[in-house]
Formats: structure tokens, sequence, C-alpha cells
């Protein structure tokens, strides 16, 4: 059975064939939406493999959480979504015997060395752009179904060929890379392709041409206009009133019939239940307003991109479509709920779907009254970037997020990446190693000496030469923090008080690369 991704596929057997030896695996993942589905699509992949493992989540992989997990008596552990930026740390805890590390990650490997690293990066494929963390978890999860001795998998009729090779994950893997923004040009490309193919053969995703705009299973049609904000449509963007006559002038009934059974007579529809005909309608009418109001031809093109809807969910739920899907996960393990987004994934629909809602309604508000605070007081502006700083009035965890919700709104520019500062909190990630974690966790000292930063650019930034993780990481270094990630997004942790020396140098290495 050939593997998704043919340049992985021999480290991806040799990662998984380790796995298999181990009498126990310790699965450590990232809190993201890409690390959730991460870890769904590994833990679903190792109890089908019949390979007894304990999940744990951590915020920051940092040295104290790796002598954490090496304390531990695993012997293997599979790091998800990050790990390859840590092997400096890693690999010294492996040479001592403490563990094996498998790695299946996408973030820029550091110097160090390791046999099982599954990363993209290594192999020629862009990390940030076209293979998640997810999509690289999901690379070891076919390997593993091809070496595992036994498949353990239900009755499914003709679902079982799809879960016994694992193929059915590849829904997950789509979430995470959309989660993870890697359809910021419209669509996946890249090896994410190749899932997607998957995703379809095995009947577990369907991707199609459709609006650009977030919310179309879940809001109703004048709200899913009106915070569209995305491409904004004079008169129609940020508008009730002016959606509403917009969407009254349509030769449609978009509302349910008023005769109809159920509270929800004469409501509006959402986009997900119009017809073929009534969509065509709507987006027609949308582009020729934003053409009679001069939205440029570049930023009309955006309004149409390609959807991926979640064959399996019913129509009508954050869970139907994969961009709604990452944001509900985003909105679990950024509040200290890791476990609530992976049972989400896991297939809870109860009372873990319900708590997931919560807060996502709870993320959504914090993401506004954020988005409003950049907004109001600005940002201040260097010759290559531009930055604010939060303090604690933005949680460290959605601060990057807010950052790059907020480009292109007045004052905060598209043309230069936007640097955000944020307080640590002592919180933690919901599901580490403490198993008697304190209820009301204080900061540390350290934790109070040190401040999270986020940097987020665009992609037509990235294509002059725009390299986010080098900025972050050797800024962070040179003012004692450390960081990384991906070239359109990265974060870092520096030492409090050294915001201003950082700003310098990340302005300096912004500079050369844009020059």
């Amino acid at each position: 059975m050939a593997g998704p991704i043919p340049e992985l596929e021999d480290r991806a057997l040799e990662c998984a064939q380790t796995l298999c030896e181990a009498e126990r695996v310790l699965l450590a993942s990232h809190i993201d939406a890409d690390g959730l589905t991460s870890a769904a699509i590994a833990s679903q992949a190792l109890e089908r493999a019949g390979i007894p493992f304990e999940t744990v989540f951590e915020k920051q992989l940092d040295a104290a959480a790796i002598e954490a997990i090496a304390a531990t008596e695993y012997d293997t552990v599979l790091f998800t979504d990050f790990g390859s930026g840590q092997l400096d740390e890693i690999s010294v805890h492996e040479a001592a015997g403490a563990f094996t590390p498998v790695i299946a990650d996408h973030h820029q490997p550091a110097d160090a060395e390791t046999d099982y690293h599954l990363n993209p990066l290594l192999f020629g494929i862009n990390g940030a752009s076209e293979l998640s963390g997810a999509g690289a978890s999901y690379v070891l999860a076919r390997a593993l179904a091809e070496v595992s001795d036994e498949t353990i998998i239900p009755d499914g009729g003709s679902e079982t060929a799809a879960r016994a090779d694992n193929r059915d994950l590849a829904a997950l893997a789509i979430v995470g890379a959309v989660g993870d923004m890697q359809d910021s040009d419209g669509e996946l490309h890249g090896a994410n392709e190749h899932i997607v193919a998957e995703g379809v053969d095995a009947g577990v995703v369907e991707p199609s041409t459709d609006l650009a705009l977030y919310g179309k299973q879940t809001r109703p049609l004048p709200k899913l206009l009106e915070y569209a904000t995305d491409v904004r449509i004079p008169g129609i963007s940020g508008s009730e009133r002016g959606v509403l006559s917009f969407l009254d002038e349509l030769p449609l009934e978009l509302r349910r019939p008023a005769d109809a059974t159920g509270s929800d007579a004469g409501e509006w529809r959402r986009w997900a239940e119009l017809t073929a005909e009534e969509k065509q309608t709507v987006a027609s009418a949308l582009v020729k307003r934003a053409v009679s109001r001069g939205v440029p031809a570049g930023k009309i093109d955006r309004l149409v991109g390609t959807a991926y809807v979640l064959c399996d969910e019913p129509v009508g739920t954050e869970l139907r479509d994969a961009s709604e899907f990452s944001t509900l996960l985003n909105a679990t393990a950024r509040y200290e709920r890791a476990d609530v987004g992976l049972a989400v994934c896991l297939g809870d629909r109860g009372a873990a779907l319900e708590q997931a809602r919560t807060l996502l309604r709870n993320h959504r508000r914090n993401l506004s009254n954020g988005i409003d605070l950049v907004t109001e007081e600005g940002v201040t502006q260097t010759d290559n970037l531009q930055w604010f700083h939060a303090e604690d009035r933005i949680r460290e965890t959605i601060v990057g997020i807010v950052a790059g919700m907020a480009m292109g709104n007045e004052g905060i520019s598209r043309s230069k990446p936007i640097i955000a500062f944020a307080d640590k909190s002592g919180d933690d990630a919901g599901a580490g190693m403490d198993p008697d974690p304190d209820p009301d966790p204080k900061p540390t000292d350290d934790q109070h000496q040190e401040v999270k930063v986020s940097a987020r650019g665009t992609h037509s930034l990235v294509r002059k030469g725009l390299d986010l993780s080098a900025v972050m990481g050797q800024a962070s270094r040179a003012v004692g923090g450390d960081g990384g990630g991906h070239d359109v997004a990265a974060g870092a942790t520096v030492p409090k008080g050294n915001e201003a020396d950082f700003i310098e140098h990340a302005d300096e290495l912004v500079g050369e690369q844009l020059s």
C-alpha cells in the first residue's frame, strides 16, 4: 500500500516500525487546532495498531516540559506538531537514554538530528504551506496501518477499508491544515492535495468551489455577510442595515416559510441550506456590488475559494466545514481544555461538543475584544514592521490570532509583518504531566519575567522573502530568549524588559529579508 506522500514514505515506515516495537508510547502534542488534530490522528492510529499509549498536551515544548517527559517511565515518545524545533534539547535526553523520540512535525528543525524524524522540510516540502503537523501525523498513521500486525476496527461496512488503512483520518488532517492557515491562498495545495484526494476516495471529504466566508454552516445569511470582513464590500461588510437591504433586493425567498413547523419559522436561512442556484444568485450579486463599489479585482477574487466539507458531519454544524471545525478546536486548548478538543476530534458529540461550543462563544468574544483593543489603540510603526504590547489584556494563547485578524484594519497595514507581545500566564495547557495539577495555578517567578511574542505576515510578504521563523529565532536569542515557527507565522518567548531590543533586532532582520 503506497503512502500519500511518496517522498516521506520510507521515513514514515521507519517511524511506524519503531512505534510498533514499543511496549507503550507517550504521545505529546501541541495545543492549537493543528496540534489537536495531529494528536487525534496519531491516537486513533496507535489504538487501531494495538499500541498502548497515553496522551499529553503542552502549550510550549520548552526545556522544562521535555525534562518532565524524560522523567516519565515511557521509553518511546511520539511528538506531534512540535519537536523538530526542540531537537537540540530532545537529543540531550535521547543520548542519556531517557527515551527514543519519534517526531511528526512540520516546523523548522533545530541543528541536532535523530533517526525517527518525519518532517516535510527534510524532504524538500514546504511545511508552512504544503503539509501541516496533522498532515505529517496522517502520513505516519497510514504507515502504521501498513506495518502493524493487527488493525482493530469496528464493523463498518463500506467504511471498513478506509478505517483499515487509516484513510478516513484524512478529514482531520484537512481540518489541521486549514487551522494552520495553509489554505490562505484559497485552497490547499502541494502535499496537502494528496491528502485531500485520499479523503475524497475514502468518502470523508468533499471539496467544492464556494464563497470563502467563515460561518457558511452555522451563521444566518445576514450575519454571514455582515461579519465577512476579509474582503470588505462597502455597504455590506459591518453594516446590518446594508446587508438586510441587499438580501431583500434579491429575487429569492431566503427566510424559512412562515407557516413551517418549528420555532425557526420565518427566520433567515443559512448558506449551507441554499440550493446551488440560490448560492449562485447571491454570489453573483455580491460580486456585482463589489465591482460597483470599486473593490479591486484581486480582492474580489478572494471572495471565492475551495471549501472542505466533512461528509460524515451533519449539515449546519461547526463540524461540517473544515474552517469552522478548526476554529472550534482553537477555542478549546487555548483556554486550557485540550481534553475537550481531543474528545470532539475522537467523535464525542455529546458533552464535549457542548463544552467546545461554550468555549467557542467565549473565544469569539475575546477575539472581538482583542481586535477592538488593537484597532483603537493602534500599533507602533518601525521601518520594516509594526508592533503592539497587549500586556495582560489579551491572553498569550490568542494574541497571535488577534494580531493576524487585525491586519488590514484602520492604521494596521498588511504590507508589513505585525509583532504582538503579551504577558506570559501561569496557566497549564490543560492536560500536561502533573497528575494532580493546582486548580488555581499562579504564575511562577520565571513566568512573571517572560513575555510571549507572536508574529504574523502575509503570503505576499513571504513571496518577497519574509521568513518570520528566522526573524523570531534570531531576534529572540539575541536578547536571551528563543523562538521559531513558520515563514508566515512564528512565536517566541523573551525576558521581560527586552521588548525594545527585540524589536530593534527584528526590524533589522525583516529589512534585510525584504530588501
